[in-house]
């Protein structure tokens, strides 16, 4: 579901900390995915709330006037905010820079553990979080489908009030199914994939997927109702990870994709980006090239834009996932249980680029090409 405004405002004024506290509104929009018309006009409020500045296309955070009086606090002032993720160093850099960025817009200060996938770690991570003084919890565990139950039954009896972070519960009655949530849509991004390369021509697209992770999940399950929907085969996924949920040699990978584009099916969609930048390369061994013969687009968007060619990729709103999580814990602590359980989806947006190749798909169906 779409973000309401006052949300929105909230993940701007963030942004705007984040960016050094003056940017061009221009840029604010590119940054956030937000049409600019929208955040003009979200600007024109916060200011007139006193909350922004803006001058000559610029916007920027308020400061302390000329005889010096403090801004007022904000909403997370002195509190300690715990923040759980299973890696650092890709996908969930940008949630912790959003969370961090809206923390430090609210004087909250924030406290990062990792507890890597697999692991198992997610329990004694989240203790040493609240040993730490944390009086709010933003959680990313393993929750994946086919994992016990009981495994995290502790989500339940957490101390202090918590946001799970690009995780929902597998259940509906689940472990943490009764905790508020922020995360991506990620059937919505992978139907939007599907959506643009049947606009290209296509008539199948190939899935190629991670299997680790609610994001994978969900991604494969959006992959089923996308094709449903869109009236496309539902092709049997390719697995990217091997035994113990480490990547596999792509060389098979490449081969059965190398397989089905004789058999006609010239589209995949890869999660993630990392799996699909090896891709390119090792097609052209099995004479195929990206995307004159394939049109490749890649799930997450952190290195698809590095790829040659560029990839096309489905982008979730890491950063506002991070900010929104953070507003949203506060809130709630603010609240307590007199705030309904929020359930929050922030949709992800396609950023089109060379790989899909919509020139030689124009050529394949006769129509103009679509950019």
């Amino acid at each position: 579901m779409a973000i309401s405004g006052e949300e929105r405002r909230r993940l701007i004024v963030s942004a705007v900390g984040e960016l050094g506290g003056r940017v061009r509104l221009t840029e604010l929009a590119d940054r956030l995915g937000i049409p600019a018309v929208t955040v003009r006009r979200d600007v024109a409020a916060l200011a007139d709330a006193g909350r922004l500045s803006r001058s000559h296309g610029f916007v920027s955070l308020d400061r302390p006037d000329a005889a010096g009086a403090p801004i007022a606090p904000g909403p997370g002032a002195g509190r300690a905010l715990g923040l759980l993720v299973p890696s650092v160093g890709s996908y969930f850099d940008e949630v912790i820079a959003g969370a961090r960025a809206a923390a430090a817009a609210a004087g909250a200060r924030l406290v990062l553990g990792i507890a890597p996938y697999g692991a198992g770690g997610d329990r004694l991570q989240t203790e040493r979080l609240l040993e730490s003084g944390a009086e709010g919890l933003l959680l990313a565990p393993g929750l994946v489908p086919g994992r016990a139950a009981e495994d995290y039954a502790w989500l339940d009896t957490l101390p202090v009030p918590a946001v799970l972070v690009e995780r929902r519960s597998p259940t509906p009655d689940g472990p943490g199914s009764g905790l508020d949530a922020v995360a991506s849509d990620h059937r919505h991004g992978v139907l939007s994939a599907l959506r643009h390369l049947a606009g290209l021509g296509h008539g199948s697209v190939l899935l190629a997927a991670r299997g680790d992770s609610w994001t994978a999940a969900e991604v494969r399950a959006g992959y089923r109702e996308g094709t449903r929907l869109l009236g496309l085969p539902d092709l049997p996924a390719l697995d990217t990870l091997g035994p113990g949920n480490v990547p596999a040699d792509p060389e098979p990978l490449v081969a059965r994709i190398a397989e089905a584009v004789r058999s006609g099916t010239r589209a995949v969609l890869v999660h993630n980006d990392q799996d699909a930048l090896r891709l390119p390369p090792l097609l052209r061994a099995h004479g195929l090239s990206v995307p004159a013969d394939v049109a490749l687009v890649a799930y997450d968007d952190v290195f698809a834009a590095l790829a040659a060619p560029p990839l096309t990729a489905v982008a979730p709103p890491k950063r506002a996932v991070g900010a929104a999580a953070v507003d949203l814990l506060l809130r709630r602590l603010a609240a307590g249980a007199e705030l309904p359980v929020h359930r929050t989806a922030l949709l992800p947006v396609l950023h089109v680029r060379a790989s899909c190749g919509a020139e030689q798909a124009a050529a394949r169906t006769g129509a103009a090409p679509l950019g």
